[in-house]
This record gives C-alpha cells, structure tokens and sequence, in this order.
C-alpha cells in the first residue's frame, strides 16, 4: 500500500518499497497470480509519466510456459524465467510517440513503477533488458508475432519470491553534486 504525505517529513511507505526492492530470480511453485494484482500491477505501469503525456507503451502479458522457456534461447539472462509464473514484455509504439526517442525513457518509467508495484504486493520480479540489442528485439518480434511500430523494450519476470535479498545501501555521496561539478 502507498501511502502519501500528510506532514513535512513524514516517512512514506513508497521509500520502503524503493530502498527494498530487488531482483529477483528464484521463484516458488504456488498459486498463480491472480488477475487482481497482475491488474494492480499493469495500473502501476500505465500510471507512468511520460514526456508530453504521450504513454507510448503496450504490455503484453506472457504466461505460456513454451514461450517463456523459448525467451532464454536468444536472451542469455532470462533463465530466470523458466521459474516464474508469469512475465510482461513492456513494448514502445512508435505510432504513439511525440517526440522522437522518448519512448525509451517512458518505457522505462513504466517498467519501474511495474517492479516497485509488484514488490509492494509481495512478488517477485526482475528487469530483463530487450532493446537496444538487435538479436534480443528480432528474438522477441518474432516470437509474438509484434507489428513493426511495435519496439520489445524490456521483459519483466513475475512470481512468489523463493529468496531474499538484503537491503543495500547504495546512497553515494560523492556522486551528490551542489550548484556545479
């Protein structure tokens, strides 16, 4: 659950859901995921910002146990994916793009607020990067059959965490910058 701010300073549980989240790639064998929360998390994706309000993105729901195995023949990560309940490609339309090449940036947004929804609704996920190489974009073309305005941009693994990672501290200060370089 996201909560908002009600006080200056006051924690928000969307932070937790930030500083938390992690890859994962070990899932457990249980119950599907349901369509309520596979909605929930769709929602989070479509609620993305998007330069000029453009929303240039498709997700294409793939939970065929063939198709998610074939992914790993043409991308070398994606073994993870044998394991998982279900995934979502996250695809730009180039027939929805404003303005040249921020479909990339808005594609991403969505496959960010993706991964922190399924983490705040107890799943598992992982990002799998498609674009911009050629042989994972031609892979994934033709495996769903994509039209040609039509870019695959990234795979996200869904499932029931089977492992646990620990919170890292990644907090940088020596890549904080005030004013100039």
């Amino acid at each position: 659950m996201v909560c908002f701010i009600r006080y200056v300073g006051e924690p928000m549980e969307v932070i937790e859901a930030i500083s938390t989240r992690r890859s994962i790639r070990k899932y457990k064998k249980q119950h599907p995921i349901s369509e309520e929360i596979m909605h929930k998390v769709l929602d989070a994706g479509f609620s993305a910002p998007s330069a000029g309000n453009q929303q240039p993105w498709h997700f294409l729901i793939i939970d065929d146990r063939k198709l998610l195995t074939v992914i790993q023949t043409f991308h070398p990560s994606a073994r993870m994916l044998t394991e998982a309940d279900k995934a979502i490609l996250v695809c730009g339309d180039m027939n929805l793009e404003k303005f040249k090449g921020y479909w990339m940036i808005d594609c991403a947004a969505a496959s960010e607020n993706i991964l922190l929804a399924a983490h705040g609704l107890g799943l598992g996920s992982c990002w799998l990067g498609i674009y911009p190489r050629e042989g994972r974009v031609v892979g994934m073309r033709k495996l769903f059959q994509l039209p040609h305005n039509i870019i695959p941009f990234a795979v996200i693994a869904l499932g029931y965490p089977a492992e646990e990672k620990p919170r890292q501290d990644r907090y940088n200060k020596e890549r904080i910058h005030h004013n100039k370089w």
